[in-house]
């Protein structure tokens, strides 16, 4: 932060804790702020800078840990939507709400975590925060531990968060590369051990999170799919360009029916127009990825040794 926005910070009735480090992560923050504040706090809400609850929010965290939950995901929503790449990201959000939050609550399965509008027993997460040494995806690493010692993520869909979504197409794309870098890096490191979890105890949680970590951001798969199917018309059989076709269609019905009927107006329908945009500049993203994910394996190397 700037130094106006510190000192801006230090006139309010809230304790401020400063912090500088060689390699800054937000998991030496959190582990910061927790070695210096006491201990006996019952839960910790983790927030970004631009977050804005809503007035109840901490109240219904409150009630889902009444209920005997460890860990809650509020639900974070759009706080602007003024630019194309902002309605494709308050859109992909709430793909991500329906599908992998709510509808996995459904299912039985835990709660996604994102990176914010999350609240964790203090004590469980004080513990689980010592040992996350990650650069990236803070979050994830947090999930897979919840899901390894088979705690069980709630989901707050009335529980309002308002997230500031990015507005420019470069800086959307260096955050969907910065998450899939995240998420290769953990699909390497914990899909073995899940698979190992699943087969000696059960663990389908654990495994179905980190079987999660493959798959290939929403704009990407669409894009492929769509340019297989033109693909397998110019060179394969009638019946593999139908499986093709048939999985196109799935998928984008799928996303159809995950997204709030609010997002059913004209400004959607011209942002619409920013997907082959978006999809070219991911595509050559993805391949910038594989350094990404080489340069995050170096560096938690760093921090661990640290």
């Amino acid at each position: 932060m700037s130094d106006n926005s510190i000192a801006s910070l230090k006139q309010l009735p809230i304790k401020l804790i400063e912090v500088n480090f060689e390699i800054s992560t937000k998991s030496k923050a959190l582990n910061k702020a927790m070695e210096i504040l006491p201990n006996n706090y019952d839960l910790a809400v983790i927030l970004d800078a631009d977050n804005l609850m809503e007035k109840d929010f901490l109240s219904k965290i409150n009630n889902a840990f009444n209920n005997n939950y460890v860990a809650v995901q509020g639900h974070r929503i759009a706080k602007n939507t003024n630019t194309s790449f902002a309605i494709l990201d308050a859109i992909s959000e709430e793909i991500n709400n329906n599908i992998f939050r709510k509808g996995h609550r459904v299912l039985g399965f835990s709660s996604a975590l994102i990176g914010s509008a999350i609240a964790i027993d203090y004590q469980i997460f004080k513990k689980l925060m010592k040992s996350a040494k990650s650069v990236g995806g803070f979050d994830k690493e947090i999930e897979l531990k919840l899901l390894r010692e088979r705690y069980v993520i709630e989901y707050l869909e009335d529980a309002y968060v308002y997230d500031e979504k990015v507005q420019k197409s470069d800086v959307f794309v260096n955050q969907r590369r910065r998450w899939l870098s995240a998420q290769f890096y953990y699909f390497g490191q914990d899909f073995p051990k899940a698979v190992w979890y699943l087969i000696t105890k059960g663990n389908y949680d654990y495994f179905d999170k980190a079987l999660q970590f493959i798959q290939l951001p929403r704009i990407l798969l669409l894009g492929l799919l769509f340019i297989f199917c033109i693909l397998s018309l110019l060179f394969n059989p009638v019946y593999l360009s139908i499986c093709w076709f048939v999985m196109f269609v799935g998928c984008v019905f799928v996303f159809i029916f995950s997204i709030p009927i609010k997002f059913y107006n004209y400004k959607t329908l011209l942002s619409l127009w920013s997907l082959p945009k978006g999809f070219f500049l991911m595509l050559f993203s993805l391949f910038r990825s594989i350094g990404a994910i080489k340069i995050l394996y170096i560096l938690n190397i760093q921090i661990i040794n640290q």
